[in-house]
């Protein structure tokens, strides 16, 4: 099993190489982040197992930081632990209702620091840890650890939004989603901004899948559902089939 990989989201820069480097003795590898905003743009580059997530940070805090990563389709089931120095119950109790798995006050031991780490770890592993690595429907296969995707064994090349789209689009499966809800979720942006956007990228993304484009359904006035063929019916199904 390889080493647990872990984002420390820590804005003092000697705290945090402190922290890689009991983390590294024990066994743990992790990537540096000083900002909530920087946090956010490397989760999608690894495969990370656990965060690490100091409240006060510059620009957007932990807190905030911890509703994106809940709230997000591909991250939700990470777990946060935040290691902080607010010790306050009111600071302690919104971090549990955002979702965090542990809470840790600074000054700590780090021997209890990587126990901790440890139980989080243990428990998700138990608890099946992220819902899936991968997801298909026939001959159309994802990898969301090596962010790819294959059709008939032929890995296809999509753009971030276009792979975060088809995504969102599997794992909700025969569910109809609004524009609006596919701008929220794929594009993490407020309800006002522009719907074309999502029809433009659906085309893209039917136009790279071929005779599988047609499992993206145009429900009208409302949005799009992705559909699985039933039997007797090939993967470029009619809305009659």
């Amino acid at each position: 099993m390889p080493s647990p990989l872990l984002l420390v989201v820590e804005d003092d820069q000697n705290l945090a190489n402190l922290l890689e480097y009991n983390l590294s003795r024990a066994g743990l590898y992790c990537v540096l982040s000083g900002t909530g905003e920087n946090a956010l743009l490397e989760l999608p580059k690894k495969n990370f197992d656990l965060v690490l997530l100091d409240i006060m940070l510059p620009g957007i805090d932990g807190f905030e930081v911890c509703r994106q990563i809940r709230q997000h389709q591909l991250y939700m089931d990470i777990p946060i632990i935040m290691l902080t120095a607010k010790g306050e119950e009111i600071d302690r109790v919104l971090g549990f209702e955002l979702g965090i798995d542990d809470y840790i006050v600074k000054p700590y031991s780090p021997r209890e620091l990587i126990l901790r780490i440890r139980a989080v770890l243990k428990r998700d592993r138990r608890m099946g840890g992220r819902a899936q690595d991968n997801l298909s429907l026939g001959t159309l296969e994802i990898d969301l650890v090596r962010h790819s995707v294959k059709l008939e064994g032929k890995e296809l090349e999509l753009t971030l939004m276009e792979f975060k789209l088809l995504v969102t689009l599997m794992k909700r499966k025969g569910e109809v989603l609004s524009r609006e809800i596919l701008l929220c979720d794929v594009w993490e942006v407020e309800r006002n901004i522009n719907t074309r956007t999502i029809d433009t990228h659906v085309t893209r993304l039917r136009e790279k899948l071929g005779d599988h484009g047609a499992l993206i359904r145009t429900v009208r006035g409302i949005g799009y559902k992705l559909d699985s063929a039933r039997p007797g019916c090939d993967a470029a199904l009619s809305d009659n089939c």
